[in-house]
């Protein structure tokens, strides 16, 4: 029986593997098959990342997190975990090719993903100029115009951080009116830097090699017309990656897993969560990198206890010489 097993792929997962590896704990990293490392995967140039002064593409960086891992010992195996059985005192993770793994402790670190529109042209030209996430890419485009498709406190956020950099800034919703907070809308409606597109839905983003505009459709009328810009950022949303436990962990009304006060501890012993599954609102790699530290930490005093006599003098269900 292994000690830990960790589900996921990204800043959180891999952190959580840095330092259960150099505790000791050897975890199996379940990646994914088709593409590990999170959505930082699908970014171009990082610049908000502690240590690395001149920014670092996204791809490289989980280059570095999964060898950093991998040095003290974590084993990665590139294959979908497809169950969890979470109920009882050993867990089991099952891999899509059938394999079954026991384990003491589950950390659980599957992100979420941002919701797109569904659009051809989004997986071509996303890293250039299509964006969902305005603090990791707004500083690229200083004095340019770019739109941003929402109409929630997500979007207001993300259109009033891009007025940092950004000349204009449209907001196109499909909507006469937005789903914003009031005070929220008050922010947008003030700032001279925005400009909204009412019942607009985009249909199309044009650019070969970045983006040069996009196609809307009024929402009411069905006209259609095109709108230059040098960027878009898409913020409709993001759902946490949780299909894995429903049923089995409590969730929160944002649909997160719910998690213990700042501990990553879930509402079932031996399992944990970290980095966006559990975040509604940072969503940064900084942040679930973090998430990750505090679940191996969690994982860890959880196991030193199992390790230690009950309080009626009996050992543990669950002894240190079974880990292997």
């Amino acid at each position: 029986m292994r000690t830990m097993v960790i589900v996921g792929s990204g800043p959180a997962a891999f952190t959580a593997a840095i330092y259960a590896s150099r505790a000791g704990l050897q975890p199996l990293l379940a990646a994914s098959s088709v593409q590990a490392g999170g959505e930082l995967m699908n970014t171009t140039e990082v610049e908000n990342y502690p240590g690395f002064p001149d920014g670092i593409l996204g791809p490289d960086l989980m280059a570095r997190f999964q060898a950093q891992a991998e040095r003290f010992g974590t084993e990665i195996v590139h294959d979908d975990v497809t169950e969890l059985d979470l109920d009882t005192g050993v867990k089991r993770v099952q891999l899509s090719d059938g394999t079954v793994h026991e384990c003491a402790t589950v950390i659980v670190a599957t992100g979420s993903a941002y919701r797109k529109l569904g659009l051809a042209e989004e997986e071509r030209l996303s890293g250039h100029g299509l964006s969902w996430c305005a603090t990791c890419d707004g500083f690229f485009f200083r004095d340019k115009t770019i739109a941003v498709v929402g109409g929630g406190d997500s979007a207001m956020e993300e259109a009033m951080f891009l007025t940092r950099f950004a000349e204009r800034v449209y907001v196109v919703h499909r909507r006469e009116r937005l789903r914003a907070s009031h005070i929220m809308q008050q922010r947008a409606f003030q700032n001279p830097k925005i400009t909204f597109v009412w019942n607009s839905q985009v249909t199309a983003v044009h650019g070969d090699d970045a983006v040069t505009g996009v196609r809307l459709r009024d929402t009411v009328t069905g006209e259609q017309r095109d709108l230059d810009l040098d960027g878009l950022f898409v913020a409709i949303g993001h759902d946490p990656r949780t299909h894995l436990v429903h049923g089995k962990l409590k969730l929160t009304t944002d649909g997160t897993i719910a998690v213990d006060g700042r501990s990553s501890r879930t509402s079932v012993d031996g399992v944990f969560a970290a980095g966006d599954v559990v975040d509604p609102h940072y969503r940064q790699a900084i942040t679930a990198a973090g998430s990750g530290a505090a679940a191996a930490l969690d994982a860890e005093a959880y196991l030193a206890a199992l390790a230690s006599p009950a309080p009626d003098g009996e050992a543990s269900s669950i002894r240190p010489g079974q880990y292997t």
